[in-house]
């Protein structure tokens, strides 16, 4: 197959992209305490990775609420700002596009990582199970711990949320992103809204599934209105064939998934944003996502498609042959080589990744990944 294909210009709305090689949204824990402050290290992070045609940040929480992980960025106070000014300065210093990932956890958060220790926030009172969350015991330290119950959101506080997004989608603007990508994946807020299984809302965000979707639609109308439709994505994860662990992992397992996603596909078309992300199963032997959902993902959303999960080179350039994807990211090779496109368009070999540094610490694991000329030096 030819290589090349993957890099080709491409316009992902009124962007000019370089290639069809995305850094996806990373968490990796490294933000400045206190205050959840992106810092020095991770614009060297990010500017380390710009010849990738385009980047999105790791999930950067709306608001205090909204985060489930020790060490992660926020996008909602002005240090925080200031600190992604850094990133986008570095990033766009060597011509790089950098959107900024807006997330909310939900109920996938513990009391200690909640505003006076209260609890999480969601959709309806459900309790996340067979997941853990990350939180701080000690400086530089962390342990994984049992999620705690949520309360449901009252339908005014649905409509808040909407209004933090649109907030969000500001402080990014003026923080100087190129965009900004919505987290609707991974059974975080919004797709905590999408679910049946952890949607049982008797007001105007819950029931049907036009009802289910009407908070995505919400936040997308409200995140368009700061930086038009050309620049805005959406990431989604599907889930088709899994085990019983995996379904209650997620808890968002929908029993008809092809339809929900293909039904919000045709929604966000209509809205016309850049693009739709979509986050594949990548456990292992984990399954391929149905070839009639790829093919009615592209005739029914006009815009750019990603894809992510497990990438390799030759499954990125199958799929791009079929003609059911435009970007395709790659996300633990990028993190262990920082000049991932150049290595895979002339075929060097690839850093492997260190699994113990991925999360949390300083620059060991993070930015002193050799760039191919280095390692042979």
């Amino acid at each position: 197959m030819n290589t090349n294909s993957l890099f080709e210009p491409i316009f992902l709305g009124d962007l000019k992209l370089t290639n069809r090689i995305t850094l996806p949204p990373l968490t990796r824990c490294r933000s400045s305490q206190p205050g959840n402050i992106p810092n020095d290290l991770m614009a060297s992070y990010y500017s380390q990775r710009v010849s990738a045609g385009f980047m999105i940040t790791e999930g950067t929480q709306i608001e205090p609420r909204g985060q489930g992980y020790a060490w992660t960025p926020g996008i909602h106070s002005q240090a925080q700002i200031e600190g992604w000014k850094k990133v986008t300065k570095a990033v766009h210093a060597n011509n790089g596009i950098i959107f900024c990932q807006l997330w909310h956890v939900g109920r996938v958060s513990h009391k200690n990582l909640q505003p006076d220790q209260g609890a999480p926030v969601a959709p309806s009172a459900i309790r996340a199970t067979a997941v853990k969350v990350f939180i701080e015991t000690a400086p530089e330290q962390g342990m994984l711990i049992e999620p705690s119950m949520p309360r449901e959101l009252s339908t005014s506080e649905v409509k808040e949320l909407v209004e933090l997004y649109r907030q969000a989608a500001k402080n990014a603007k003026e923080a100087g992103f190129d965009g900004v990508e919505l987290h609707s994946a991974n059974g975080y807020l919004i797709n905590q809204f999408i679910s049946e299984h952890t949607n049982h809302r008797t007001d105007e965000y819950g029931g049907s599934l036009v009802n289910r979707l009407r908070f995505l639609k919400e936040v997308t109308e409200a995140v368009i209105s700061v930086f038009g439709k050309e620049r805005v994505g959406v990431r989604f994860a599907p889930l088709f064939e899994t085990t019983q662990e995996e379904r209650v992992y997620l808890g968002l397992v929908e029993s008809n998934p092809h339809e929900t996603y293909i039904t919000a596909a045709n929604m966000l078309n209509k809205l016309g944003i850049a693009y739709v992300s979509i986050a594949e199963a990548d456990w292992d032997n984990s399954p391929d996502l149905p070839e009639s959902f790829r093919q009615d993902l592209r005739d029914t959303f006009k815009g750019v498609i990603i894809y992510a999960g497990r990438y390799t080179l030759e499954k990125a350039l199958n799929v791009h042959a079929k003609g059911y994807g435009d970007l395709y990211a790659f996300g633990r090779p990028f993190i262990a080589n920082p000049d991932l496109p150049n290595r895979l368009k002339y075929g060097l070999p690839l850093n492997t990744v260190e699994n113990s540094t991925l999360y949390g610490g300083g620059e060991t694991g993070y930015t002193d990944y050799p760039m191919y000329n280095e390692a042979m030096a």
